[in-house]
């Protein structure tokens, strides 16, 4: 497949799957998934868990914030190395203004970088919920009309990636 076909096509998957500009529940709960992997509200959620949540927490927050840094600084170095514009839209402004590249998500790749540390680190259950919220928050964003679905798988790719690497990486320094 040429790549202006599989541009093409993923500009009209991505366009099927949007829901930005219909009112209603679906958007309402599409915007909500969008914003919930925002790395603002991850940091201060960890370091609520890291002051806390006892030495068993504490270790994971540690472990997670690292690997959020890292997932953004690899997001950062692609972003801007790339320069994909992200999809027309009024929905997502604040993302807009102030990132506006779209390739890959950097949502995409924390939430599931977020899920594969808790698999690996444990409890199972949490592992399990992130890494189906992580599928989510991704979709939320094409559904959002701030990402193109490969933007996304892209995203999640990386997020497996450096959801494994971080965590062998401080098991073998520390």
């Amino acid at each position: 497949m040429r790549f202006e076909a599989f541009l093409k096509l993923d500009y009209e998957l991505s366009n099927r799957l949007r829901v930005a500009e219909e009112p209603g529940l679906l958007r309402n709960i599409t915007v909500f998934l969008g914003h919930s992997g925002d790395s603002w509200f991850w940091l201060i959620g960890l370091l609520v868990l890291w002051l806390v949540g006892g030495d068993y927490w504490e270790v994971r927050a540690l472990v997670m914030v690292i690997a959020i840094i890292l997932t953004a600084t690899f997001v950062l170095i692609i972003k801007f190395t790339i320069r994909r514009q992200r999809p027309e839209g009024e929905l997502g402004q604040i993302y807009r203004k102030t990132d506006p590249h779209s390739f890959p998500s950097g949502h995409a790749a924390r939430a599931l970088m977020l899920g594969v540390i808790a698999i690996y680190l444990g409890p199972t259950w949490l592992g399990i919920v992130l890494l189906v919220w992580g599928l989510l928050v991704g979709l939320a964003r094409v559904a959002m009309g701030v990402h193109f679905v490969s933007d996304i798988l892209a995203g999640w790719i990386l997020g497996v990636f450096t959801g494994v690497f971080v965590p062998y990486i401080i098991k073998n320094i520390f």
